[in-house]
């Protein structure tokens, strides 16, 4: 198995390496050269089985042999050890055929603890058999930052750099970052917006001068190991509902579309997906670009939903690559002309899109009326997130007969703010959180300026 990149200048990698690299030199994402395939009896032989045994076999592929089986299982086994809840992933039912799939099972209460609890012990195991020590950095809107941090806090190689928009999340989000007071964690509040914070991190990448030689690697979703996480919980979650023996389709609330192409790439291996739903909020470009071609930037709008506020969906273009049938000179054309003014998908590459990928925008208001709706035909309390995949779900979905999953992607205690703006009380943190408002903080505001950053960066990693 090898990887190649999105805008086909780049080298190709192992699964270590690309692991170890993030970004493509080329400024594109790594993608597998080939997409390994799971059987109808493969997907069958997957009933009954536990969440890591289901990994295992899904994953297994992608690190063709790089970590030796009984040491990935074990990696396996470790990471979903962290989970409140047995079955790691559970699925509610909410109505005949509408179907909750709860994400926020994990340390910190968001979809992203399912990638990251793996990929920080992954990170560490090759590192350890490199004899290396390395530095993440990463960007965040809310919940990769927590996740990332919780993943790699007790990984003796890796310092760990989180960049935050300042006063932009949540002080549930905040704070779970920033009470962690580890030696090799530091948080840092930039003063800007994500996509400030994201493109100092690309920047970074791009140069990695500042470090003196040593290796940066990546933890968001450019990171390839995030995307095979991912797709685990398509595959288990199709299966307890029958898969391969009847189709599913997903809902998933999205901006950085990371969970969504794993979902994807699920399909492409063979499960049998009838329909994905993308759920967005008002920074709605995914949904202008599958509605309207409209493939252009627009002004940064803060939403009830802080986790989705972002203009520049990176991991679309691991799906504009497919689209384009893996020309990567057509997807860097494109993604240059984005950068510089409204643009349009050719037709061909939009129609491919249109036949899998169908979407929705909710705005603030309708967010605070599906929590309402939701809690009193449900009883379950959605966060604001999980509320926009919920009215796409029923707004998009193109039959009633095929189950769909919505992916719950955080805890409502996370988003307590849009919960109480809703009309409720408030959600408690669960009993490890119940002080969390209360625990020391640690963090540093900087100007969003690439060279403030960097010095920080260099002066603060340990050698």
């Amino acid at each position: 198995m090898r990887y190649i990149s999105t805008r086909g200048q780049a080298p190709a990698l192992s699964f270590e390496e690309v692991v170890l690299t993030g970004m493509a030199s080329d400024g594109g994402l790594y993608v597998p050269e080939e997409v390994p395939t799971l059987s109808h009896d493969d997907l069958a032989d997957m009933a009954g089985l536990s969440y890591a045994g289901i990994a295992f076999r899904v994953m297994k592929p992608y690190v063709n042999g790089e970590i030796d089986d009984a040491t990935f299982r074990s990696i396996v086994e470790e990471a979903y050890a962290t989970f409140s809840h047995d079955a790691v992933v559970p699925l509610n039912q909410l109505d005949a055929n509408h179907f909750l799939l709860e994400l926020f099972h994990g340390p910190t209460l968001a979809f992203k603890d399912v990638a990251l609890q793996l990929l920080g012990r992954i990170l560490d195991h090759f590192l350890q058999k490199r004899g290396e020590r390395a530095v993440i950095m990463g960007a965040t809107s809310g919940d990769t930052g927590s996740a990332a941090i919780e993943g790699c806090r007790h990984c003796d190689n890796l310092d760990i750099f989180i960049l935050h928009p300042y006063q932009r999340v949540s002080e549930v989000q905040r704070r779970q970052m920033t009470t962690v007071l580890a030696n090799n964690v530091f948080n840092v509040a930039i003063e800007g917006n994500f996509d400030d914070a994201q493109a100092m991190v690309k920047a970074s990448f791009a140069d990695q001068g500042f470090l003196s030689g040593t290796r940066l690697v990546a933890v968001n979703s450019i990171n390839w190991a995030r995307i095979m996480a991912q797709i685990v919980y398509y595959v288990a979650s199709a299966v307890v509902l029958g898969a391969p023996q009847r189709a599913v389709s997903f809902c998933v609330p999205s901006a950085n579309f990371g969970n969504v192409f794993a979902g994807y790439m699920a399909k492409r291996m063979g499960l049998p997906v009838k329909q994905f739903i993308i759920a967005t909020n008002a920074n709605d470009i995914l949904h202008r670009t599958l509605a309207d071609n409209d493939f252009s930037k627009q002004e940064l709008v803060a939403t009830l939903a802080p986790s989705m506020d972002i203009v520049v969906s990176s991991n679309f273009e691991r799906l504009l690559f497919e689209a384009y049938e893996r020309d990567g000179a057509a997807v860097k054309a494109l993604l240059e002309r984005f950068q510089a003014e409204p643009t349009a998908l050719a037709e061909a590459p939009l129609a491919r899109l249109r036949d899998s990928f169908a979407s929705h925008s909710v705005d603030d208001a309708t967010i605070l009326e599906v929590i309402r709706e939701a809690h009193h035909r449900t009883q379950e309390v959605l966060d604001p997130h999980t509320a926009t995949g919920y009215r796409a779900a029923e707004q998009a979905r193109s039959d009633a007969e095929t189950p769909v999953i919505t992916l719950a992607t955080a805890h409502p205690a996370k988003f307590a703010e849009a919960v109480v703006k809703a009309g409720f009380p408030g959600v408690p943190l669960p009993p490890h959180m119940d002080d969390l408002l209360e625990r020391e903080e640690r963090y540093t505001v900087l100007p969003a300026e690439l060279s403030a950053v960097q010095q920080f960066v260099a002066e603060n990693r340990r050698s």
